[in-house]
């Protein structure tokens, strides 16, 4: 498993809120851990503590983002350091789960964390997770929805660095309603134009006269 797929705990963690719509879906012990996915071994740690926790990792991870949208990498950078250094973990070689066809081992690299609570091994696995695609594909690509008011963390893994928005169906939206605006701008212009031919027309009869 590549490390950069734990920077999915961080987008995962990040987009339980949307401030701007006033939602919130991070509001009880269920709701950490389903964040877990399928490391419920490391679920079942969660406490009503980590439900605050939780919100404050949360804020961080999403001011990384921020930062890196706005195109600060050096304050990207310094905040999910800030990261590393509270929350550390140790990368391991790992061979459970896989077999080759010999019944040999395939031995893959995985994060050990070494918790004081589910919090703190939810956010050392992302942390880590972050800086591995932070450091292999760029700042840049980590970004924020553009269609408003969504602003959901996304990971861009486009050739071509392209990505602006977190799924197909806000940029299905996004596009939708740039087509209707093209629509109005240009359904506006016959009106202007003909408002300011009307409006030439006295003074050229003036200089005329």
């Amino acid at each position: 498993m590549e490390l950069a797929y734990y920077s999915d705990y961080a987008v995962r963690l990040v987009n339980t809120e949307e401030p701007a719509r006033g939602k919130d879906t991070l509001t009880s012990i269920d709701a950490v851990r389903d964040l877990f996915g399928a490391n419920q071994s490391a679920a079942r740690r969660a406490t009503e503590a980590d439900v605050t926790r939780f919100r404050s990792v949360r804020a961080r991870l999403r001011a990384v983002f921020e930062a890196a949208d706005g195109g600060d990498e050096t304050l990207a950078v310094d905040l999910l350091n800030s990261l590393l250094l509270e929350f550390p973990v140790s990368p391991q070689i790992s061979g459970h789960d896989f077999r080759d066809d010999d019944g040999r081992p395939l031995w893959h690299m995985h994060l050990a964390d070494h918790p004081s609570n589910a919090t703190a091994g939810y956010a050392a696995t992302a942390a880590m997770g972050l800086a591995f695609h932070l450091t292999e594909y760029g700042v840049d690509r980590l970004g924020l929805c553009e269609a408003p008011p969504c602003r959901n963390a996304y990971l861009d893994t486009s050739t071509n660095r392209s990505r602006r928005y977190c799924s197909d169906r806000c940029a299905t939206r996004a596009n939708v309603a740039a087509y209707r605006a093209r629509k109005r701008l240009e359904a506006d212009r016959p009106e202007n134009t003909g408002r300011a031919a009307d409006s030439a027309q006295p003074t050229t009869a003036g200089k005329e006269r």
